[in-house]
């Protein structure tokens, strides 16, 4: 590790604990009390969760992690975060394999390898109206497995693991402090700049990007052509009948 890297962010807190239920409940719990943004690690859950209220299963040696912090403006602004925290997460996981060839990022929320599915994204907010007070971004990266895809949906996008795909093999404390420096990096350019820059970056590496894919919202489903991501952070589609914005949806390839 470089000696930037062994060096932790300056005013982010990181907790460390053996197990957890879940590291976004640990969060929530403690935010109250946290002086500032803080990384919570946890090296086992006991009931992961993911989008949607999804179980997400974590192996041992896999990566669960949760930020907590207090975001300035509303919560249209806070839900750009999971742009944010993909990038960061591309770039963490490009730095541990040497290389960033591989990587492409899922809309709204999942990082791939190598066309699998190796983290994920959960954000949740506590607030009341626009106004958001706290912020929890939750990660979670299958560093050294992935679980069964018979576990998953027929249509699911196929789960990978970082050790697996490139034979890599990282701790996840290692892994949080490349994490923890690539977040901060990529949000002082948010709150710099704006989400201009983000959406840029992350375009670059969007998965299907030009192609054709179906967008199921709780009510229906739309099939186009994958054009865009607009500076709210919606998706945008080119279907037979015209162009689509969507705010929320799960991705099927």
């Amino acid at each position: 590790m470089s000696a930037e890297l062994a060096r932790w962010p300056e005013g982010v807190g990181r907790v460390i604990l053996p197990t957890t239920d879940s590291t976004m409940a640990e969060a929530a719990r403690q935010a109250p009390h946290l002086p500032g943004p803080t990384w919570i690690c946890a090296l086992a859950q006991t009931a992961g969760r993911g989008r949607r209220g999804r179980e997400w299963k974590m192996p041992s040696g896999n990566f669960a992690a949760s930020l907590v912090m207090q975001p300035q403006g509303g919560a249209a602004q806070a839900a750009l975060r999971s742009f944010v925290a993909a990038l960061a997460l591309r770039d963490a996981l490009g730095a541990v394999m040497g290389r960033p060839e591989g990587l492409a990022l899922k809309w709204p929320n999942d990082v791939l390898l190598n066309g699998g599915k190796v983290a994920g994204i959960l954000l949740e907010s506590v607030g009341q109206g626009a106004r958001i007070d706290r912020l929890i971004i939750g990660v979670g990266v299958n560093l050294a497995s992935a679980p069964d895809p018979a576990t998953l949906a027929p249509d699911a996008v196929r789960p990978v693991s970082l050790l697996g795909e490139t034979g890599v093999a990282i701790v996840p404390e290692d892994f949080l402090t490349h994490l923890a420096h690539g977040f901060a990096r990529w949000e002082q350019g948010f709150a710099t700049y704006g989400f201009g820059p983000i959406r840029t970056a992350w375009l670059r590496d969007a998965a299907r990007i030009g192609q054709i894919i179906t967008a199921r919202t709780t009510r229906d489903a739309v099939t186009g052509t994958f054009v865009d991501v607009d500076m709210e952070g919606h998706l945008v589609l080119e279907t037979p009948t015209g162009r689509q914005i969507i705010a929320a949806a799960d991705i099927f390839f």
